[in-house]
């Protein structure tokens, strides 16, 4: 399908460029959120009488997003979840999460501003896209942490993963091999009941 671009989109093109995508792309993203028209003749002649307009609008709105950038990008947000020793999460950080972040911290945006090729899904310090405009990118950070004292250790820093020591390590094995050596214990104690238990009903005979 054609469409007339009425703003800049990335890896598209710029505002008044006809363009060629896919129906579904056009149907619902491009033509409901207001990005572009169909490339018929009545919306050419449509976008040519507007287009001052639609410059005038977007050098305002970059404007707005470029006074946000300047106190919004290299901002640090915390999150904090439940995570395993090795880090994962039970569960994930998505969009809504980063964007409700910011939110709190006075920011007004909306999930879809939030740019994540995926969800996060481990403890640490990620870097993430804001795009406030098509033309003006902010990136923040955001801080996933099992608690507030963490999200600190992790900003100064510090990994808060827990890796095992050389001495943890064989103490675990240590743990592991008296473990084995009780079962084994067990399993032959249970050996000697059993034949025991058959000898005496040999004994009986």
């Amino acid at each position: 399908m054609d469409v007339i671009l009425l703003e800049r989109v990335e890896k598209l093109g710029q505002m008044g460029d006809v363009v060629s995508v896919k129906p579904g792309y056009a149907r619902n993203f491009l033509l409901p959120r207001g990005k572009a028209l169909r490339a018929n003749k009545a919306n050419r002649t449509r976008f040519e009488t507007e287009r001052a307009q639609l410059e005038a609008r977007n050098l305002e709105m970059r404007g707005e997003a470029e006074a946000v950038h300047i106190k919004l990008d290299g901002e640090a947000v915390i999150v904090i979840r439940q995570a395993s020793e090795s880090g994962q999460l039970y569960g994930s950080v998505a969009t809504r999460d980063v964007a409700s972040a910011l939110t709190e911290l006075g920011f007004t945006l909306e999930r879809q501003q939030v740019d994540m090729q995926r969800p996060i899904k481990t403890l640490g310090m990620h870097e993430v896209l804001i795009r406030l405009h098509p033309e003006v990118t902010s990136t923040v950070t955001v801080n996933v942490a099992r608690t507030q004292d963490e999200a600190e250790r992790q900003a100064r820093g510090e990994d808060v993963t827990i890796d095992r020591t050389d001495e943890e390590e064989e103490a675990a094995l240590l743990a592991e091999e008296v473990f084995e050596d009780a079962e084994l214990a067990a399993a032959l104690d249970d050996a000697d009941t059993e034949d025991g238990a058959e000898a005496d009903e040999a004994d009986k005979d």
